[in-house]
């Protein structure tokens, strides 16, 4: 298949990219002493995750900086990167662009789960070849975890605790001994080693803890980082106007929510998030990544189906998808705040919202 970067039809490039140009840019100005293996330097790296200015670099990630510090130059070292938090903290995109960053690829990822098998990890067979040749060097088929130790390349792990305990044991030796076991083979070809600038960030959110509990070994291999939500207001609503208005761009609409539709809008999942808006807090998620969802509904509702602008009644028909999901109790605090909260709340826009409760099910 021929690549091409710059496909509008690609609904999402990976971030190497997105921001090719950046990229190309920090590399050739950068001065600074790399780490073996590494793309960047640790500091045009964290130039291109947290932005400049000046050097008109976009901010790509809205958290505390010294994180990215911690988080870069864990991977300098031998221990492996462990980003933990909430759904929709933005693990997996601080994990892409760090990769984008480290290694110029994102693209060597292993996205856990149930069904996650070894295999999906480390290698596979071509079971033609296999049948005809035996066990070769041409019918191995490298899968993340192998690559990335040959070819001296970050690995991204998402999820990891979604995975059997088993699954996630074969991270031991590589990040351990840096050598992968290939016992099918012969000779010298039968262990990869792994080259310089290898080594894996793995995510795990809060909310799937104890799914599978990692092993106390896996554990004591990585560096652990918390991803928090947002703090301030207004940077989250920066973030969600920035994001909602790129996606529904990609969607053909030319018109983006009203800032003052958006505030409503964050101020409703800040609300329902803490114990503020209703009488306990939710159970879904209520994180900036959902509030960028609602916002993007939000926006093609209003250009497809009415060919204007988007309105705040119409963030209470996302709310129930995409908020209280499929749990009744949610639903009913929901219904609680539009009438109790939202009502109380000044503004023509809040006004909006709460005519608009009757469009919640039930």
């Amino acid at each position: 298949m021929t690549e091409q970067p710059n496909d509008p039809k690609l609904q999402r490039p990976p971030a190497e990219r997105r921001y090719a140009d950046e990229l190309a840019k920090l590399a050739a100005d950068d001065t600074a002493p790399r780490p073996p293996g590494w793309a960047l330097s640790l500091q045009a790296a964290r130039t291109f995750i947290v932005g400049d200015a000046k050097l008109g670099i976009a901010r790509k990630f809205v958290g505390d900086p010294s994180l990215i510090d911690r988080a870069l130059v864990t991977l300098a070292t031998n221990r492996g990167l462990m980003l933990v938090g909430e759904p929709g903290t933005a693990k997996s995109l601080l994990s892409e662009l760090i990769a984008a960053a480290v290694s110029g690829d994102s693209t060597l990822t292993i996205q856990g789960g149930a069904s996650t098998t070894e295999d999906q990890i480390a290698y596979s067979w071509n079971y033609s070849l296999l049948v005809s040749e035996g066990p070769t060097e041409r019918a191995l088929v490298p899968a993340p975890l192998l690559r990335g130790m040959a070819e001296g390349r970050v690995v991204r792990f998402e999820e990891i605790t979604r995975c059997p305990l088993e699954v996630q044991d074969a991270l031991l030796s590589p990040l351990s001994d840096r050598v992968l076991a290939v016992p099918e083979l012969e000779g010298g070809d039968n262990m990869v080693f792994a080259i310089d600038g290898f080594n894996i960030i793995a995510t795990a959110n809060t909310r799937d803890r104890g799914v599978n509990e990692m092993s106390a070994a896996l554990k004591r291999r990585f560096n652990f980082e918390t991803v928090f939500p947002i703090a301030d207001f207004k940077t989250e609503l920066d973030l969600v106007e920035t994001e909602s208005a790129a996606a529904l761009e990609r969607s053909g609409v030319p018109v983006p929510p009203a800032r003052d539709v958006l505030e409503v809008l964050v101020r409703v999942f800040r609300d329902l998030r803490s114990a503020e808006g209703a009488d306990g807090k939710m159970q879904s998620v209520m994180s900036t990544a959902e509030a960028v969802s609602v916002a993007h509904a939000v926006g093609i509702k209003g250009w497809y189906l009415r060919g204007g602008e988007a309105a705040a009644g119409d963030i209470v028909d996302s709310l129930a998808g995409a908020a209280a999901k499929d749990s009744a109790e949610d639903l009913a605090r929901l219904r609680r705040y539009l009438e109790q909260k939202a009502a109380k709340r000044s503004g023509p826009h809040w006004k909006d919202l709460y005519e608009a409760r009757h469009l919640l099910p039930g």
